[in-house]
């Protein structure tokens, strides 16, 4: 059973003694999550948000995102043109952990509706390249996980052995990430600072003026390592129209070496989270997820069958001055936002129709995206919430899989 507002507002209480609590109301896309959470509105005025999470997973998680967001000190939140949640109190709550932490107000808008062109794509590709471009150091000195590609590689190649032993991976999957793990250049990359696997649900934006986006919050932080920064470019697979300007703002944004195959490695993850959700559903026993996984991995197979390799690319010197010639010598800031929704539900992904998008004064395009489930937006405020119990998935069997996949991998 979820918890009242109230209870949480008294975990507020003993997270920040010294603070009094006037008001709470709860924050909820209207969906089941990982987390119980809500708005408190303090006697200072500020309004905070506390999350109690629901299981030991999700416990587990929570405790990553708090010591990822601590790593954040002044001097690196002070060269993100972004905010990042601060964390202002911890208390136990049930035996789990719970955070009290800043509101970071803001509209969302999932990979399936990001449009082409400039706008939003732009914004999120512009925010990635500073998370990547931030110093090494910070991770290895806040003691997060730091990596190199070869081992990057290793854990690939570990998910793989661990689908195959489960008797259920497609051959032609097997062959085809067999075939990409086996090469060379797919793996000779620059790593980075990442957030491991953002979505763009998880950035907060606001239109300035002008009418155009701009990311001005990121939420989750959990995933802060050093990796490989194509991990957080896996979501352009949800996003065919937005992918080149996503691809493009990036490459011309980074001021790291030039990498010919970060597209490929970005399909490759994205494709591994097949075969994830296929390994914990193993794993867990249960085999509902076994067989949701399964149909999703043979209709990933049937449509890669005609497909090149991941792998077929290779960088030429003069692909490499072509990009070292689209970097400029500095970088645009971002701007600043002002929407509340509900920002901390990690089960549920944000989206919005068509019609709410031209309300938010966000440029939209045709998306085709008949591989994935239409997701059903509200209006109002909110602006986020989605139906579990009726996702119009009716008329196509596997888009119940396929939902149940995505909320899985953001919550993972």
């Amino acid at each position: 059973m979820a918890r009242s507002p109230l209870t949480l507002a008294a975990s507020v209480t003993s997270a920040l003694p010294r603070a009094t609590v006037v008001g709470v109301g709860p924050l909820t896309e209207g969906t089941t999550g990982r987390y119980d959470s809500a708005i408190a509105t303090l006697d200072d005025g500020r309004r905070v948000v506390v999350r109690v999470p629901t299981d030991r997973d999700a416990d587990v998680a929570l405790r990553a995102e708090a010591h990822a967001l601590k790593a954040l000190t002044a001097g690196v939140r002070g060269v993100l043109p972004f905010g990042a949640p601060d964390v202002l109190g911890e208390t136990a709550v049930d035996g789990v952990h719970a955070v009290v932490q800043t509101l970071l107000p803001g509209y969302r808008v999932d990979a399936m509706h990001v449009p082409a062109g400039d706008g939003v794509a732009t914004a999120l590709a512009a925010a990635i390249a500073r998370v990547h471009d931030l110093p090494v150091t910070v991770i290895r000195d806040a003691g997060l996980p730091v990596q190199t590609s070869a081992q990057v590689r290793d854990d690939a190649e570990r998910l793989l052995d661990r689908a195959e032993a489960t008797g259920h991976l497609p051959f032609g999957l097997l062959r085809r990430w067999s075939t990409a793990l086996g090469s060379e250049p797919l793996w000779r990359f620059e790593t980075t600072v990442t957030l491991g696997g953002v979505d763009p649900a998880s950035f907060v934006l606001e239109d300035d003026e002008d009418g155009a986006p701009h990311v001005t919050g990121l939420l989750s932080w959990g995933g802060l390592s050093v990796g490989d920064p194509a991990v957080d470019l896996r979501w352009t697979s949800s996003a065919p129209d937005a992918r080149e300007d996503v691809v493009d703002t990036y490459t011309r944004l980074s001021h790291r070496a030039p990498d010919g195959l970060l597209v490929a490695r970005a399909r490759l993850h994205a494709e591994l989270e097949f075969a994830k959700w296929l390994v914990h559903g193993h794993s867990a026993g249960a085999e509902s997820v076994v067989a949701d996984a399964v149909a999703l991995l043979t209709a990933l197979e049937d449509s890669v069958r005609d497909e090149p390799p991941l792998a077929h690319e290779t960088v030429s010197v003069d692909d490499a001055i072509a990009v070292l010639g689209r970097v400029p010598a500095t970088t645009g800031d971002l701007g600043h936002i002002s929407m509340e929704t509900d920002a901390f539900d990690a089960e549920s992904l944000a989206s919005f129709s068509p019609e709410e998008l031209d309300a938010a004064g966000i440029p939209t395009a045709p998306i085709e995206m008949s591989d994935w489930a239409p997701l059903r937006g509200d209006t109002g405020e909110a602006a986020a919430a989605r139906d579990d119990s009726d996702d119009g998935t009716d008329d196509d069997p596997d888009a119940a899989a396929r939902n149940a996949l995505r909320r899985w991998t953001d919550t993972a």
